[in-house]
């Protein structure tokens, strides 16, 4: 990571973060359980381009907020896995989709995670965080009754109901 234009904390991290994708791939990962970058490339619904998913990639990854693995199954596919310092960012993540839903104009069904997120709070983000490290720091399943679970079927259940 290059040296920032100033040393505070806030500026570092817009000049990592604020960029018009690295956090949605971090989104995608995080929540959307996108591991390898032909799902990440096929699931972003703001349709990023596959070069700009290649360099960002690459950035979280020089950031230290990705890791790369190979993945068994395949030998030419790479498998993307949060690191400590990305886990860390769920109440973060967690704030911007509250603050989203409540000042902007958003649609139903892709603001039902934000609420829920929101309304459990700490406890939720920790057993969320605690989640993301069995499955992207030790190489666990992800549990079907989890958090990214319960998120997941809100999720399809406010599609639905839009649908």
């Amino acid at each position: 990571m290059s040296p920032g234009k100033s040393g505070c904390p806030i500026n570092m991290t817009v000049e990592l973060l604020g960029d018009r994708w690295s956090l949605i791939v971090l989104r995608d990962i995080m929540f959307g359980g996108n591991t390898h970058f032909r799902e990440l490339l096929t699931a972003s619904i703001e349709g990023i381009a596959s070069n700009i998913l290649a360099n960002r990639l690459a950035k979280l990854v020089d950031a230290g907020l990705l890791t790369r693995h190979d993945d068994p199954s395949h030998r030419q596919k790479v498998e993307y896995r949060l690191t400590e310092a990305a886990i860390q960012l769920v109440p973060v993540m967690a704030q911007l989709g509250a603050w989203g839903a409540r000042w902007l104009d958003t649609t139903p069904e892709l603001t039902v995670r934000a609420e829920l997120l929101a309304a459990g709070g700490p406890p939720l983000w920790d057993r969320f965080m605690a989640e993301l490290r069995a499955t992207h720091l030790e190489g666990a399943p992800a549990p079907s009754d989890g958090v990214l679970a319960e998120l997941t079927a809100a999720y399809q259940e406010a599609a639905a109901e839009a649908g």
